[in-house]
């Protein structure tokens, strides 16, 4: 660790900088994998998972096995805390839900709001030192009021190849069935192309390193639609 004690203060910028890089120096990176996903699928997906999360995958799916496995793992208190938050968040999201709004302006001029849901959505979910599991509360219990059909979350594998039992449970009580060891840019790639096991999606949703953040930006210009650029 390296200490600094009463910097001047023309230091000040230079020391608080963050690690970041621009849109542009990860764009290439982004670019590259993204060509290599339509071009190769889950071929490509197992290669990076094994370069950036040092596991090789047999299965991108996750087993029920895995799934019940998790069940036994997570502690009570933290299931109960999980169905306590479930519970709020779909109360305020119930809310939300309107019907058809119709109104005539003027003689033959009819206005109308109404909301549809999408039908597939991918939800990319940070693992490794930061599981999320809230993330899947509050994204997957809106999709699942609003009616969308089909769900896919995509989370990195751990140096064993498991996910966080954590976001299994939780992901399982959402409904969330469908769920793929494979994060970073490769993810979003699979989201937005398709591969021999991952569909593609309409829309995207989900924070993520400035990796993640870049490659659900570019996404948008194959015709993928994203909630917003994460924040730091």
């Amino acid at each position: 660790m390296k200490k600094i004690f009463n910097p001047e203060k023309k230091d000040w910028p230079e020391l608080l900088g963050r690690p970041t890089q621009s849109v542009a120096d990860v764009e290439h990176t982004v670019m590259q994998i993204f060509n290599e996903v339509q071009t190769d699928g889950d071929k490509v997906l197992n290669k990076y998972t094994k370069q950036f999360d040092g596991v090789e995958i047999s299965e991108l799916l996750v087993s029920a096995d895995e799934f019940i496995e998790s069940e036994t793992v997570v502690p009570d208190r933290l299931k109960d805390a999980i169905q306590t938050a479930k519970s709020n968040i779909e109360k305020f999201h119930k809310a939300q839900k309107t019907s058809k709004i119709e109104i005539e302006t003027m003689p033959g001029v009819i206005c109308w709001q109404e909301k549809r849901p999408i039908q597939k959505v991918g939800l990319y979910i940070p693992g490794g030192t930061a599981p999320l599991f809230s993330t899947i509360l509050m994204l997957a219990i809106p999709a699942n009021i609003a009616g969308c059909s089909e769900l896919i979350l995509c989370t990195p594998p751990d140096k064993s190849g498991k996910i966080n039992p954590a976001i299994l449970y939780t992901a399982k009580l959402c409904g969330i069935t469908q769920i793929f060891k494979v994060g970073g840019i490769q993810a979003i790639g699979a989201m937005t192309f398709g591969t021999e096991s991952i569909n593609k999606v309409y829309k995207i949703f989900g924070p993520g390193n400035q990796y993640v953040t870049v490659a659900k930006q570019i996404a948008t210009k194959f015709g993928v639609a994203i909630d917003m650029p994460a924040g730091p």
